[in-house]
């Protein structure tokens, strides 16, 4: 089967008629670019109308005739192959002596010529919907060996790979050689990652996915193929963390440079933090910019702490410059938001109101690392309505062939499954000691247990219905193990108590010696990471006091650094952070300390609970999670409970009554979702109710759909 992705096109018509041609033939296989790739040139950027990469044809570059004229068919097909193949023989993974090991077959397709076949040559083929099938089926590649390395090239994955400083090991099993291997699996993007990249919609487009699921990844490669293919238009890339600026930048560069040969317009594409300041340059922002464009008073941090009170600060600025600014008229022609859980609905409607009329606004969130423990509503609430009561914004069902409006990102490429699950039954409070007024020790639940599911676990156990047991684990599909392989669970992920912070630091320091010393790790693979953000300067103190006089150098991100660096420049420095500024980075070692300040928290348990969780989901192989005293022990008593249940989770899944007595994780629905839900709801009522009066039999059903439904109802087994 052939996946489809959509991309800019001038062509639409032909690349609608190409599209819809291999969704009738599933007999093929590989993906579908189309309006990709770019290649860089000396001449400058070269679109590719359209590619499949197959692993049974090898490289196909259709050349889109939209109408009647072929006149230029050679040229073009000239044009592309040699473009094509100067691309790849730039990647030595791609040749072998002088041979290319790729086989690059141009064909034009030109769908509205029904005469198509008397203007094709053997070496100029022109196909329409009717023989571009027998021409395909002469198309072998008879050595794909290659098919994973060309995925990459084309995909510009390799050439941001190797942007990383080299990891030089000489120990093959160290852990320095363990994370190299780890990194080289991580090589292509999935299907729905390269689809989240390259299809884009005149309207709002959001992306979900887990810790490590590659939001950030896609957002920067997006917005670098919106410039390459638009580079007039103004594009804004935003976020919560300034940490991210300098990840988001050089993957943005990164990626341009490799499609159009030339540097970024960084006057058109702008990488800015959502706040902002006056003084221009780094310190603007998006938010001081709505000011400073709409002509509305500006609040900095102080003055909207004064104005709107604490933990509203942001909020009510943005509600307030919404309400003072009476007409807007749109000045960016895309926005990406990163980190939008951690945002108020007020920015998102900011950032729409500053878009032209097709408002193309992108946001990628993950509702587990929301350190505020609110969640973001449906797109519909977020927008508002019209005066005639119409939503401004409503997400359509996604339809085969179509770019996606929706995109949940299903697998997670940074963490084990045993860190993934630990970090999810801590977070949620899965085992914790139940609380005798609701009967249960859950923290928070998702308002739809249906999440679950969509964030790539599954039931093998029990059934997941308010007032039952159940088990969810995770998948292979939805957790890879080449994640997990590489390293005894026990090594993957410990906990540690201590009776004093004197103890704790010192054990740190000895392990973290132990690292660079014996492991072959590089500063820069090691994150300590103090959960709670009020306390880090002092609490990491005593432990960069040790490391300075164990000669070994440390930052404190943010605050030694720039607000918008994370890591050293030169690698050799170890970040130490809080929670704030860990969200969006990743490290192979990661130190968590006091992390018995997660256990409990009046009034604000959620809040403390999602920060152990994206505190541990920074990992991208081993977790340290350190604590002092009774609270750490508790936490430990959990945590043994996941290894007791194989790193799965079982729990009773609350009831509607007792949910309202915990934290709801929302699920971000938007009508069309929630409609469709209750319709298959009372499909199924109807099913069942007919089955049950004799109005249908079991074997009118057909035994394929008894197997799959018996399948399911017994867990999948």
């Amino acid at each position: 089967m052939v996946t489809i992705i959509q991309g800019t096109t001038k062509k639409p018509i032909s690349a609608q008629r190409l599209a819809n041609f291999f969704e009738d033939h599933n007999k093929y296989d590989g993906f579908l670019y189309i309006g990709y790739p770019i290649i860089g040139t000396a001449e400058g950027p070269y679109p590719i109308d359209a590619l499949l990469v197959s692993k049974s044809k090898g490289l196909v570059v259709f050349c889109l005739v939209e109408g009647r004229d072929i006149s230029g068919a050679q040229n073009a097909q000239d044009d592309s192959y040699n473009k094509l193949e100067s691309k790849l023989r730039a990647h030595k993974s791609l040749v072998k002596g002088r041979n290319l090991q790729v086989p690059i077959n141009p064909v034009t397709f030109a769908s509205a010529r029904e005469d198509a076949v008397n203007f094709s040559k053997e070496e100029y083929p022109i196909c329409n919907d009717a023989s571009l099938e027998a021409w395909l089926d002469n198309c072998q590649w008879d050595d794909s060996s290659h098919f994973e390395s060309l995925v990459a090239v084309i995909q510009a994955i390799s050439t941001i790979r190797k942007g990383r400083k080299k990891r030089d090991v000489q120990k093959p099993d160290s852990r320095g050689a363990k994370l190299k291997r780890l990194e080289d699996s991580i090589a292509n993007l999935d299907n729905l990652q390269g689809r989240a990249v390259i299809e884009t919609v005149d309207g709002v487009q959001r992306i979900r996915g887990l810790a490590g699921s590659g939001k950030t990844i896609v957002l920067a490669l997006k917005a670098a193929y919106l410039h390459a293919h638009h580079p007039d238009w103004k594009i804004v890339v935003t976020f919560h963390t300034r940490s991210l600026k300098g990840q988001f930048r050089q993957l943005i560069n990164t990626f341009i440079i490799e499609q159009t040969n030339e540097e970024p317009d960084w006057e058109n594409i702008q990488i800015i933090h959502a706040w902002g300041a006056p003084g221009g340059g780094d310190r603007n922002g998006l938010y001081y910019s709505f000011c400073q464009s709409y002509g509305v008073e500006y609040h900095d941090f102080g003055s909207a702490k004064r104005n709107f009170g604490q933990g509203k600060e942001f909020e009510g600025a943005c509600q307030k410059a919404l309400i003072e600014c009476s007409s807007p008229i749109g000045i960016y022609d895309a926005i990406l938001v990163d980190e939008a859980q951690d945002f108020p609905p007020a920015f998102l409607q900011i950032c729409y109101e500053m878009l032209k009329p097709e408002k193309r606004l992108v946001y990628a969130y993950d509702e587990l690392q929301n350190l505020s423990s609110q969640s973001l509503p449906s797109p519909e609430k977020i927008f508002g309505s019209y005066s005639d009561g119409t939503p401004r914004v409503r997400f359509i069902q996604n339809q085969p062939g179509k770019p996606k409006q929706d995109v949940i990102l299903e697998k997670c490429y940074r963490n084990s499954r045993p860190v993934l699950v630990t970090a999810h039954a801590l977070g949620f409070g899965i085992y914790r000691t139940p609380n005798a007024d609701i009967g249960t020790g859950l923290v928070q639940i998702f308002d739809h247990n249906q999440l679950w599911l969509d964030v790539g676990y599954e039931v093998t156990g029990g059934e997941l219905a308010d007032g039952n047991d159940v088990t969810l684990s995770r998948s292979e599909e939805s957790s890879p193990n080449f994640l997990e392989n590489h390293s005894h669970v026990d090594d993957l992920i410990q906990f540690c108590c201590f009776d004093s912070s004197e103890e704790q630091a010192q054990w740190v320091v000895q392990a973290i010696q132990a690292n660079l010393s014996e492991d072959e790790l590089r500063p820069d693979d090691i994150v300590i990471i103090n959960p709670n953000p009020l306390s880090t300067r002092s609490a990491v103190g005593p432990i960069r006091k040790l490391l300075f006089e164990h000669k070994i150098k440390s930052h404190l991100a943010g605050v030694d650094t720039s607000p918008d660096v994370f890591f050293d420049a030169d690698c050799a420095s170890i970040a130490f952070t809080g929670i704030y500024r860990a969200k969006g980075n990743e490290a192979g070692m990661i130190y968590i300390i006091n992390a018995q300040d997660c256990y409990s928290s009046f009034g604000n348990l959620a809040s403390v609970r999602n920060q152990l969780f994206t505190a541990i989901t920074r990992s991208k192989a081993w977790v340290r999670v350190l604590g002092i005293g009774r609270e750490m022990r508790l936490l430990m008593q959990e945590f043994e409970h996941v290894k007791k249940n194989e790193f799965s989770l079982h729990f009773r899944y609350p009831t509607k009554e007792e949910r309202k007595s915990l934290n709801i994780v929302n699920r971000d629905m938007s009508e069309n979702e929630r409609q469709r839900i209750l319709k298959k709801k009372d499909d199924l009522t109807q099913l069942l109710d007919d089955l049950e009066a004799g109005r249908v039999y079991p074997e009118d059903l057909g035994g394929d759909q008894l197997n799959r439904l018996k399948s399911l109802l017994n867990g999948g087994g």
